[in-house]
């Protein structure tokens, strides 16, 4: 894998920032929402997915890394070609300059920052932890002082000697690495803050109450205030050359900001549907990629954004239609399994397999798919009394250590209205399959 991964940066390389020349583009692959973005120094991005994956590309046609057992909710680049991942699953995977696990968290991973040298990874985890990882293959994970609650967002000072981390809770904290003393909180806003990025002098924030704020990044005072009327802050990035902050909400706005002036440049609705949960800039500043509940990376020029109104979320998504318009058993299935699992035999990269002729068949036996061990083997068909005990008593009861997320379908006629659809979707009600 090491090796694969070599020859793919040499080609990335030859061929890097391609995306930034362009007027718009779209990055299709990913088989679900796209929930994390970062952008290499050489102008490659990464995105992570509820797919379980993260897609490294350099035009059109991704590179596929692979490993997380759960959605990947958060990326990262840093010098040396670092490149790290975490997700739900806990893990905190390093894809390169090595291949390798770095450790687990007890929790989602939530955070990721790599420092200003390359030497370092941070995480941090709804748990409560966060850890502070070495690039080295040798090194150990050293535990750092537990913020109070789980933990949303990371930054490095520009100098490596500060680490910033947004809680739930809504705290601020400042750690100081090189000196030593104790966490310093800085603001407690009261809503839990989503995320932040750190610029010379101060920290930027965003919060779930849609709070948009500025501070100086030593005493905590106050310098600007962004907030709208709108809510939660879901994504932030920061371009220093430009100074140009970019900050996506749960309305499906992103809203540029000049921090050498402090003023809003633009707000732009980008989907009429959904959140913007991932935004990061291409290396020059010129191009803004953005990721929500669509498996669509978007990119726009930052000068015209204001031109590609609404431009996410074009492609149908049956989870997204009005429900009125679905039958109840198509609902069930779009409010429950519709993320993970396609219905048609035609390839896809979601998070599950397809349920294509689920109906007879043998759990853990699609091909390719990589099950958990509690699956691989099992006893378990698939059929009208099996699914209904799934859903009746939650996967984590009726299959418990599997990939499957915790859901009950706790009526009857509800569970029997799903299998129907189910039949008739996959064609087993046609075949007469049980």
């Amino acid at each position: 894998m090491r090796r694969v991964l070599a020859v793919v940066w040499a080609i990335l390389a030859c061929v890097a920032g391609p995306l930034a020349a362009q007027e718009f583009t779209t990055l299709k692959g990913h088989g679900g929402p796209i929930m994390a973005l970062a952008v290499s120094p050489e102008g490659n991005v990464a995105s992570a997915s509820f797919d379980n994956s993260v897609g490294l590309w350099s035009g059109q046609e991704p590179h596929w890394l692979e490993g997380h057992d759960a959605a990947v909710s958060a990326v990262a680049f840093g010098p040396g070609d670092v490149l790290v991942s975490g997700g739900d699953d806990f893990a905190v995977r390093l894809w390169t300059p090595d291949t390798r696990v770095l450790g687990h968290h007890e929790g989602k991973v939530s955070a990721l920052a790599v420092s200003p040298d390359g030497q370092h990874v941070v995480s941090g985890s709804w748990d409560g932890s966060i850890q502070l990882w070495p690039v080295a293959a040798s090194g150990q994970g050293l535990l750092i002082d537990r913020p109070g609650s789980g933990v949303n967002t990371l930054g490095f000072s520009a100098d490596g000697a500060y680490l910033y981390a947004g809680t739930t809770d809504g705290a601020l904290i400042r750690y100081d690495l090189v000196g030593g003393s104790a966490p310093f909180p800085m603001v407690q806003h009261g809503f839990g803050i989503n995320e932040l990025v750190v610029g010379t002098g101060w920290v930027a924030y965003g919060a779930v109450d849609g709070g948009t704020r500025v501070v100086d990044a030593q005493t905590g005072d106050a310098i600007a205030d962004f907030t709208l009327d709108r809510r939660p802050i879901l994504a932030m990035d920061w371009h220093a050359e430009t100074g140009q902050i970019a900050v996506g909400d749960g309305q499906g706005y992103i809203m540029m900001l000049d921090t050498n002036a402090w003023r809003i440049v633009s707000d732009t609705r980008a989907t009429r549907q959904g959140p913007v949960w991932a935004l990061a800039f291409s290396t020059d500043g010129a191009i803004i990629h953005a990721g929500g509940l669509d498996d669509v990376v978007y990119a726009w020029p930052v000068a015209t954004l204001d031109q590609f109104g609404e431009s996410m979320g074009q492609t149908e998504r049956a989870f997204l239609r009005d429900p009125a318009t679905m039958s109840n058993g198509e609902r069930q299935f779009m409010r429950k399994c519709s993320i993970c699992h396609a219905l048609t035999d035609a390839p896809s990269r979601k998070a599950g397999p397809s349920l294509f002729g689920v109906f007879g068949r043998a759990a853990g036996s699609v091909d390719g798919y990589a099950y958990s061990d509690t699956l691989s083997g099992s006893p378990i068909v698939w059929d009208d009394d099996t699914i209904d005990a799934l859903f009746d008593q939650g996967p984590d009861h009726y299959i418990p250590g599997s990939k499957m997320p915790m859901q009950v379908i706790t009526k009857p006629q509800d569970r029997a209205d799903l299998i129907a659809f189910m039949k008739e979707a996959t064609g087993a009600a046609e075949a007469g399959e049980n």
